[in-house]
């Protein structure tokens, strides 16, 4: 872990980043004490093409009865 004040984490913050995001946690300290942390992210999870696949109702594609578009147009 590694501890920096805020006007090195203004001056240094892409630097800092890179160190986050390789997987060091950073404190800020103002006035010598903890104020912040800049941690790195969980790794995201895979995104999987039709994950919802079936969970939107047939009738949910068809179209509007002449009413309901009525409404919406007031």
């Amino acid at each position: 872990m590694k501890k920096v004040n805020v006007h090195e984490a203004k001056t240094n913050f892409s630097r800092l980043l890179e160190m986050a995001h390789a997987g060091e946690e950073i404190v800020i300290a103002k006035s010598g004490r903890p104020y912040a942390r800049i941690v790195p992210l969980a790794p995201a999870e895979p995104r999987r093409p039709g994950l919802l696949a079936g969970t939107v109702p047939p009738e949910f594609f068809e179209p509007l009865p002449e009413e309901e578009i009525e409404a919406w147009e007031k």
